[in-house]
């Protein structure tokens, strides 16, 4: 059996207490600097690697477009192709109304490019065959950030026909989508084309770019494979 451990008093407690506070403050703002520079090390450490992924994204971006191109030639050998995949995509559904899919489907091609530099923004061109809603044969809608990082975009203007602009129909009408949900009439998909006021937050924009363009067939096929 160990003896009994020699009694410390209340005050030699209390001065080594202040003694190992004074040590520990002082290991303590030591780490802080120390953590701090190390730290230093990992943000130039990320910032390095941004740098070189976005040249690894610039080029296999480029390689990428001759395979875009020819996926496009094989669509449009597919009627009614894009207007399918969004009506498949529920983000882009919920903004259809029963004249925007009519309108959609004249459209015949999607093209999504980044501009070279790839961070600087891209652009988003939808083509449509002669149609009774609108005269442009291509509607686009391009994404800036600039060297600030202030966003901002712009878009074609759209030359609708007489008494065909969608985007100020009336919204007592439900699409099949709406009814089901018991909601009214979204506005007008096209009302996306005049819509600048968030450009940094465009949420149709960012799903079209980095969700449908990338595969659109698996958002095409979707209802085929819910039949099998």
């Amino acid at each position: 059996m160990s003896a009994p451990a020699a009694k410390v008093s209340k005050k030699e407690l209390n001065s080594n207490h202040d003694g190992a506070d004074e040590t520990s403050e002082k290991e303590q703002q030591e780490a802080i600097e120390h953590i701090d520079e190390v730290q230093n090390e990992i943000d130039r450490l990320n910032e390095q690697a941004s740098e070189e992924i976005l040249k690894v994204e610039q080029k296999y971006n480029k390689l990428r477009q001759p395979f875009f191109q020819k996926r496009s030639e094989l669509i449009a050998k597919i009627p009614n192709f894009w207007v399918t995949t969004f009506v498949n995509h529920p983000q882009v559904s919920a903004l259809l109304g029963e004249e925007d899919e009519e309108a959609l489907h004249y459209l015949t091609r999607v093209e999504v490019t980044e501009f070279e530099d790839i961070k600087s923004g891209y652009r988003i061109d939808f083509y449509f065959d002669e149609n009774p809603y609108f005269e442009n044969k291509v509607l686009s809608k391009e994404f800036h950030l600039n060297e600030s990082g202030d966003p901002s975009s712009k878009s074609t203007e759209i030359k609708w026909k007489s008494g065909k602009d969608l985007t100020k129909r009336s919204s007592q009408t439900q699409n099949k989508a709406s009814r089901k949900r018991q909601h009214e009439e979204p506005e007008s998909f096209f009302t996306w084309f005049t819509d600048h006021s968030d450009a940094g937050a465009d949420e149709l924009g960012e799903v079209i770019k980095d969700d449908i363009w990338p595969n659109p067939l698996q958002y095409y096929l979707e209802d085929e494979g819910e039949d099998d």
